[in-house]
């Protein structure tokens, strides 16, 4: 299987993703009464594309700000993280007006609130910056884009039977799929995805709907497992079917306070169930 990972991994590498993601998913697959050797993993890993090119091997994110924040989708995004974060968490106070104004101030209110809140709690504003800017890249960088679904390319192989997408990871392994359908793939897995929030991922996607709104099925998959948290302000769209078809399977499971961490979804019986399941059929 080939496992595909979201925002916030540009410091990382494919053996350290291995390391983080082949034991989480073993004990998900243990729970599921299956098994996982080393190499039945494969990591596609692109995080690097979002790597600064002027800074050398470190962990330092760029210093952004409230004015970095300007761009439509990061803006989008922004408020959309605030309004499910608020409705999660009583003690967060939510946005007054339905559209953040195009403001600093306002932008920081907003970035000041998710850093109080359960969901980015210890997390550093400029990282929640650099996240929102990760998406917008994705859908406005066509270099990003294509280097991310060609690091999924080069991993998957003849005997590649599962894909694994968490986070921005199912948007790339989903896009992936429906730009080979050539591909051995039977079973594709998101975990946190937000596939499902409409004008900010879903009418970004290639390919588009179809005539009549829906979402294209991905590639050859036989089948589409969703695995959620209700407290994930990622995965915003919980039920992906009204956007892409009752073929598709959502499970929702409870990963605790941190709703959104990818090892978290993989130890859960859910996801282990939805691989094991995959390998039966082959």
């Amino acid at each position: 299987m080939v496992g595909v990972h979201g925002i916030g991994n540009e410091y990382r590498g494919e053996a350290v993703m291995h390391s983080n993601w082949f034991p989480a998913m073993l004990d998900g697959l243990r729970r599921a009464g299956a098994g996982l050797e080393p190499a039945d993993l494969i990591c596609a890993f692109y995080g690097d594309v979002f790597r600064p090119a002027s800074r050398t091997l470190s962990s330092e994110i760029p210093w952004y700000e409230a004015d970095d924040v300007r761009d439509e989708i990061e803006l989008g995004l922004l408020e959309t993280w605030w309004e499910h974060a608020a409705c999660h968490d009583t003690a967060l106070v939510g946005p007054e007006e339905r559209t953040l104004a195009r403001t600093p101030r306002s932008v920081q209110r907003a970035l000041d609130a998710l850093s109080n809140s359960k969901f980015f709690a210890g997390i550093a504003e400029r990282a929640m910056i650099f996240s929102l800017k990760q998406v917008r890249n994705y859908f406005t960088d066509e270099h990003v884009r294509k280097a991310a679904i060609e690091r999924v390319a080069d991993a998957v192989g003849t005997d590649t039977r599962v894909l694994v997408g968490h986070s921005l990871g199912s948007v790339v392994a989903y896009e992936a799929l429906c730009a080979h359908p050539e591909w051995p793939v039977h079973t594709l897995v998101t975990l946190g995805s937000p596939l499902g929030i409409r004008n900010l991922v879903f009418d970004r996607l290639r390919p588009p709907a179809d005539e009549h709104g829906l979402g294209r099925w991905p590639g050859s998959a036989a089948g589409w497992s969703n695995i959620v948290d209700d407290g994930d302000i990622v995965a915003l769209r919980k039920d992906l079917r009204p956007l892409f078809g009752d073929r598709v399977s959502t499970t929702v499971v409870h990963c605790g306070a941190r709703a959104h961490d990818a090892t978290r979804y993989l130890t859960s019986e859910a996801t282990g169930r939805a691989i094991a399941a995959a390998f039966r059929h082959v």
